[in-house]
């Protein structure tokens, strides 16, 4: 298994652990907040697609398709407190959106030689990610994180146990 193989299978496994544990939820439930100040899953949906592009774009400039037209200023921090569901999309909004990025994404890894993973990526990125490589290996890392925090809602809901 070489870096590539790596960063896929990685994403392989957080997309069926994120799968799981969203497949049964409605649109109405992605809307609720497992506690009363956690971020709701909708919200969490997109912030998730907008930093893997954010991510991506920074390491790979130029190739990342653009999210609709005010999509990740909706899916920043200080927009986390919206209850209101016309500021968000639907369950299969957010999977069809997510479904376009982790395209572009592993289209993006494709393009790369195993020397282009330790080139430096510059501008807004979280401090610990400092090269090419890391703003892909972060990703399957930060939606399993995420999709961790789903499993509160499903205790709430009295959902089925998926693992």
């Amino acid at each position: 298994m070489d870096f590539k193989d790596a960063i896929r299978s990685s994403l392989n496994a957080a997309d069926f652990l994120a799968g799981r544990y969203l497949d049964d939820l409605t649109d109405n439930e992605i809307m609720m907040r497992p506690v009363s100040d956690a971020n709701h899953l909708a919200w969490q949906l997109g912030h998730l697609i907008a930093s893997e592009r954010h991510l991506i774009e920074a390491g790979v400039p130029g190739s990342m398709p653009e999210l609709p037209a005010g999509f990740a200023d909706r899916h920043k921090k200080d927009t986390a407190a919206s209850d209101n569901p016309a500021d968000f999309l639907t369950k299969s909004g957010y999977l069809e959106l997510a479904k376009t990025v982790r395209t572009a994404t592993l289209k993006a890894l494709d393009t790369l030689s195993p020397a282009d993973f330790d080139k430096p990526v510059e501008g807004r990125v979280p401090p610990f990610v400092k090269r090419v490589g890391d703003c892909f290996t972060i990703i399957p890392n930060h939606w399993a994180l995420h999709a961790g925090q789903w499993v509160i809602l499903r205790r709430k809901l009295c959902r089925e146990r998926q693992f």
